[in-house]
């Protein structure tokens, strides 16, 4: 059985869920720990502590790892351009994007678009 603090960790975990469609959607989104605060009714203060001795990271860099997966479904669907996905998820901008994506997955956005391509030759390279 999961303890109290576990419990509420993983409901902040599915609560953060939410605010990534909260920050696609809401022409004024509210902050992370406005989101939160208001989900819970407690201050963003406690849940940020009982999150960081639970999952042995902070919220934010728990949400940065968030962002960065949507970013990477994102891209995998080849139909928005980065700075659409930074648009998207509120990103101050694509550079922005494209250095975090680098800091958490330690390979650049072309990098892994370039992973996303099936290794195929041209028709015309068949010879």
């Amino acid at each position: 059985l999961l303890d109290r603090a576990e419990q509420l960790t993983e409901q902040i975990k599915t609560v953060l869920q939410e605010y990534l469609e909260h920050l696609r959607t809401a022409p004024a989104p509210l902050t992370t720990s406005a989101f939160l605060a208001d989900r819970f009714a407690t201050t963003y203060s406690h849940l940020s502590k009982v999150f960081s001795r639970t999952a042995n990271l902070t919220i934010e860099k728990y949400l940065i790892r968030m962002k960065i997966e949507r970013v990477k479904e994102m891209l995998s669907y080849g139909e928005m351009t980065l700075v659409q996905i930074a648009d998207q998820l509120r990103y101050s901008s694509g550079q922005h994007l494209s250095n975090q994506f680098r800091q958490v997955t330690g390979r650049s956005v072309s990098e892994f678009r370039r992973m996303l391509q099936p290794d195929r030759l041209s028709l015309d390279a068949l010879g």
